[in-house]
C-alpha cells in the first residue's frame, strides 16, 4: 500500500519558491502521498489562510486549535500570482484551512486570491478550482467566492452520512450537501466537485447512497480515495479497499449520471485536477 517517495530537482524547486514567498500547500499540511508526484509535474494546490485549522476532523493531518486569532496576511494572494505565473500554471487549485474564527470565514482572502490570480497573474488562461470549507452553507459567502470567477468549485463531503459525525464532528453532512446545491443551481456555469475518503468502515450502500445525494445535490466530477491515517493521534485504518470495488464505484456513480468519478487508492480531490478537466465537457 505505500506509495514511492522520488525527490526530484522539480520537487525540490517546487518546496524552496513556496519557502520564499511563505506559501502554504495542502500536498504539505496534511502530508498526501502523492506531494512528490504533483511537484515533480509541477502542480501544487495551493493553502491560503495559514496552516492551523479551527476544526479537528478525525482523519486529517493539518494542525487545529480552536482560537486562532490571526488575520488573513494581505500579501497572500499576490504572492499566489505570482509564484502561478512563475510556474506557468494553467490549473490552480486553491484551498485553505477552516476559520470559524474570522467573521466572513475567510471567504474575502479567497475573493482576493481568485482575482489576484486573474488579474495580476500570468498572461494565459488559467483554469482556478477553489475547495472551500463549508462556510456554515452561508449563501452571501458562497455567492461572493462564487461571483469573483472560479471555473470549479469544490466542497468536499469526506465521508458517508452514517459516519459523518464520527469523522467530521463540527462539520454537517446535509449542509455540506445543501452549498453545492446552492453553487449548482446559482452558478450554472461553474462545475461543481466534491469528495469521499473510504476506509472508515462504511459499507458499498453507504457508498452508493452518497453518490445519489452528490448526483441529486449537481456535482459534475466526484473524486473517491482510499484512507490513509496521517499520524498516531487520528482515526485508525478500518479497510484497504480494493481496486476492484473503486472501479466499481466509478462505474456505478457514472451510470448514475455524474460526468467523472475519479476512484482510486491514491485519489485525492484535487490529484490530477487538471487532467479531470482536459477529459470531457461537464457544462450539461
Amino acid at each position: 500500500m505505500k506509495k514511492k517517495i522520488k525527490i526530484t530537482p522539480e520537487v525540490h524547486d517546487i518546496k524552496t519558491r513556496l519557502r520564499r514567498y511563505g506559501l502554504h500547500t495542502v500536498c504539505e499540511e496534511a502530508r498526501c502521498p502523492n506531494l512528490c508526484e504533483c511537484f515533480s509535474k509541477g502542480t501544487a494546490t495551493f493553502m491560503i489562510l495559514g496552516d492551523v485549522c479551527t476544526r479537528s476532523c478525525a482523519f486529517c493531518g493539518v494542525k487545529s486549535q480552536k482560537d486562532i486569532c490571526s488575520e488573513p496576511d494581505e500579501k497572500e494572494p499576490s504572492m499566489i500570482a505570482t509564484l502561478v505565473s512563475e510556474l506557468k500554471l494553467r490549473h490552480v487549485v486553491v484551498t485553505s484551512v477552516t476559520r470559524d474564527d474570522l467573521k466572513e470565514e475567510g471567504e474575502n482572502q479567497f475573493v482576493k486570491t481568485i482575482k489576484a490570480i486573474r488579474n495580476g497573474g500570468p498572461a494565459h488562461k488559467v483554469a482556478i478550482e477553489v475547495l472551500t470549507p463549508d462556510f456554515h452553507a452561508r449563501e452571501e459567502l458562497l455567492k461572493a467566492v462564487c461571483a469573483s470567477g472560479p471555473d470549479i468549485y469544490n466542497h468536499n463531503i469526506e465521508t458517508v452520512r452514517r459516519l459523518s459525525s464520527k469523522i467530521r464532528p463540527q462539520a454537517d453532512y446535509d449542509r455540506s450537501l445543501n452549498l453545492l446545491k446552492w453553487v449548482a443551481k446559482n452558478f450554472p456555469d461553474i462545475i461543481v466537485k466534491s469528495g469521499l475518503i473510504v476506509g472508515f468502515g462504511e459499507k458499498e450502500e453507504d457508498v452508493l447512497k452518497a453518490l445519489e445525494d452528490l448526483h441529486d445535490a449537481g456535482c459534475k466530477i466526484v473524486t473517491i480515495g482510499q484512507y490513509f491515517a496521517p499520524g498516531k493521534m487520528n482515526i485508525p485504518v478500518a479497510e484497504y479497499v480494493t481496486d476492484e470495488q473503486f472501479e466499481r464505484y466509478k462505474n456505478i456513480g457514472e451510470k448514475m449520471g455524474i460526468a467523472e468519478v475519479f476512484s482510486g487508492r491514491y485519489v485525492r480531490s484535487s490529484y490530477m485536477a487538471e487532467e479531470l478537466i482536459k477529459r470531457g465537457s461537464y457544462g450539461s
